[in-house]
């Protein structure tokens, strides 16, 4: 039966690439969820700040600087604190020290946008293009004059071992398995998604979350403090863009490459807007995306045999490594003229003078 399916013309090679990505899945699942890990943050911090009106293009900034502070604080603070191994996630005093202070860059610029953005009153979109722009020239030139001493980092965060009770579950084993056996940002993006989604649709800072999103002035004669807010989740955006940036250099890996964001921050708002702006939706957006890393991994390893497999081995290594930025194209093109953005999102908001 099977041999019949795969002979008819086109059918046949959607049978056999389904087949094959069933095969595959328990492989290229953690690879996937590593490479959605900084697009999904992008994705928080996007929805994060959207959803209260404030549009921020320069999460791919954001990121890139506290990839920066976070490995170049490493490298300080090995000699100051030391480098032993922790018992949890072999952590060391110095790589946690140096996770904070990735986080806290991360607020440091989005503290700007949101000055330039809410305060200002300048273009919103202008704004995240310069704190992009000034991230890739800074963060290249200051690690291009740390390059020239060939410092070494504080080292990187573990990843933890589940226990094997949860991992030889049948069917369900290699499901614990991605979500458990990684490292300590890793494991917190999944907690940020879900407590994110209970918040933002079940507590009072939720709903004005959304208010101030869709009718700011209306917010404002009910009490709320629309200022104040759209500060709070831009600043709290950049904790999440800060965390996607320190697992690039402090989790992936255990160093700093210029421009090694590669427009993640970019795909991360497209997951927003795949996602309609909200968590779950925007981390599933995320996965999709990456997922198209997994698969050209396994290709490149284990291909399909077959016609399926003559036509991918065909294809150049630059075809694969395009593919996630493609698939993003392609999905939007037919996601964004259906997905409705928060109605006063990118409008700058102005308090009535008193009367």
């Amino acid at each position: 039966m099977d041999q019949f399916l795969y002979g008819i013309p086109v059918v046949g090679l959607i049978f056999e690439a389904t087949g094959y990505l069933i095969a595959v899945l328990p492989v290229i699942a953690p690879i996937t969820y590593s490479a959605a890990v900084p697009i999904a943050f992008a994705a928080m911090c996007g929805v994060m700040c959207e959803r209260a009106g404030v549009v921020n293009i320069g999460i791919e900034g954001t990121m890139l600087v506290s990839a920066f502070v976070g490995w170049s604080a490493g490298v300080f603070l090995i000699p100051i604190l030391g480098n032993s191994v922790g018992p949890v996630f072999g952590a060391s005093p110095a790589l946690v020290v140096a996770l904070v202070l990735a986080v806290l860059a991360g607020v440091v610029v989005s503290s700007l946008h949101a000055w330039l953005s809410i305060s200002v009153r300048a273009d919103q979109i202008i704004s995240g293009t310069i704190i992009n722009i000034a991230a890739l020239g800074i963060t290249g030139y200051l690690n291009t004059l740390m390059a020239k001493s060939s410092p070494s980092g504080a080292g990187s965060f573990g990843s933890w071992t589940p226990p094997e009770f949860l991992t030889d579950l049948p069917f369900v084993g290699w499901i614990f398995s991605t979500i458990l056996a990684q490292g300590p940002i890793t494991i917190s993006l999944l907690v940020v998604v879900i407590v994110f989604q209970v918040m933002l649709f079940r507590s009072r800072w939720g709903l004005r979350t959304r208010a101030v999103g869709e009718h700011p002035r209306a917010a404002e004669t009910v009490g709320i403090d629309v200022i104040r807010l759209r500060y709070k989740n831009v600043l709290m955006g950049g904790m999440l863009a800060g965390l996607g940036g320190a697992y690039l250099s402090m989790e992936a890996t255990a160093s700093f490459q210029q421009g090694m964001t590669a427009g993640r921050g970019f795909i991360g708002l497209a997951a927003m807007i795949v996602g309609r702006w909200t968590p779950l939706g925007a981390f599933g957006a995320a996965i999709l995306f990456a997922s198209t890393v997994g698969i050209s991994q396994s290709i490149k390893i284990a291909p399909p045999i077959g016609e399926l497999g003559d036509i991918l081995t065909s294809l150049p290594g630059q075809f694969f490594d395009a593919l996630p930025y493609l698939v993003t194209i392609v999905i939007l093109a037919g996601v964004v003229g259906r997905s409705i953005p928060p109605a006063a999102d990118g409008q700058p908001y102005e308090r009535e003078a008193a009367s």
